[in-house]
């Protein structure tokens, strides 16, 4: 038998008109201010893109920190890579890799390693007149703070080669941005700076433009510079590897602890995905083009069969990864969670 029985009629409607105030009720609450008659709150503003300065990682013993000195969208990257191609071609490698195919944003990111006993930096950056000055590149010093560093902890400064885009930074106002520093950088690289030969290039060209910034920004230092060649020894752990081509002197660096190994590389790829997939296509800024297809070609078979971390200065900032053979050529892997 059913129990339930129905309310009586008065009581019923009551009921309803219980329940429709209710929904009601809710409904307005839940509905925006404005139907409410209270003013909305203002529009959020709009934010500008963030941009990361640093990123620190474990290498064994040593904190390794990737910091960016400059972010700055350029054309390219023909013929900056792929000088000796069409531009259609890189065009169309940068389309088939889902990228813009006539502008690109290089990395510029100095390395530094803190041994625990010394603060070792390669590169010094743009500076006030590299490649890319103020506003847009310049940044190191700031990134270096946000780090948690200063210029006067750095011990070491370790150069990859002396384009601007490297050594821009290493002085400041015309007095040394790391006071206390000692320097390094290959001897085939000062030795070729230092003479003559660039200053009779064309004062457009890069190599006359490399000479005038050397003698202002590294010449100066000369008294506490050290001059290695490849093999050679930085410190315990990081010892220098031939890289030559893009410069006569340029040189990559093995940093490693604790059977952990990072190859810094300076500039032996220009850009992450054309470099790399055509390393035998020849870069703009290489003085010697075949040289530094071989170049490239070597560095990039050892850090894919030895399965090196990578810090590769042009590559897009964090300017970290690993690289894997990929048919003729190579691939970039930009690094995730794999150094913690």
């Amino acid at each position: 038998m059913n129990t339930l029985s129905p309310l009586p009629g008065r009581r019923r409607g009551l009921e309803l008109s219980r329940r429709h105030a209710l929904t009601a009720a809710l409904g307005l609450l839940a509905a925006p201010a404005v139907l409410r008659g209270v003013p909305a709150f203002a529009a959020a503003p709009e934010l500008a893109p963030s941009t990361p300065t640093f990123q620190r990682f474990r290498l064994g013993r040593f904190d390794v920190t990737s910091l960016l000195d400059a972010s700055a969208m350029i054309d390219g990257p023909w013929p900056i890579v792929g000088e000796d191609r069409s531009a259609t071609e890189v065009e169309a490698l940068m389309a088939a890799n889902l990228l813009p195919e006539k502008r690109f944003r290089p990395g510029f990111s100095p390395t530094l390693v803190n041994t625990g006993r010394e603060l070792v930096l390669f590169d010094a950056g743009n500076g006030a007149s590299g490649f890319v000055p103020p506003p847009a590149g310049g940044w190191l010093v700031k990134s270096l703070a946000t780090a948690g560093y200063t210029p006067e902890q750095v011990d070491v400064v370790v150069i990859t080669h002396a384009h601007p885009d490297h050594v821009g930074g290493l002085m400041s106002e015309g007095k040394p941005t790391f006071p206390n520093a000692r320097y390094v950088i290959g001897a085939t690289e000062f030795d070729f700076w230092k003479s003559d030969r660039p200053l009779a290039a064309p004062k457009e060209s890069n190599e006359y433009g490399s000479a005038v910034m050397f003698r202002s920004h590294v010449l100066p230092l000369a008294d506490r510079t050290s001059f290695i060649a490849a093999d050679g020894e930085v410190l315990p752990g990081i010892r220098a590897v031939a890289a030559h081509g893009h410069t006569p002197g340029h040189l990559a660096f093995h940093v490693e602890s604790e059977g952990k190994r990072l190859l810094v590389w300076g500039d032996c790829a220009h850009h992450e995905v054309a470099s790399l997939a055509r390393p035998d296509w020849h870069a703009l800024f290489d003085q010697d083009k075949e040289a530094g297809v071989a170049t490239r070609r070597k560095i990039y078979d050892m850090v894919a069969t030895d399965r090196l971390a990578v810090a590769a200065y042009h590559t897009s900032f964090p300017s970290l990864g690993y690289v894997e053979r990929r048919g003729e050529g190579y691939r970039w892997i930009p690094l995730t969670y794999q150094l913690g």
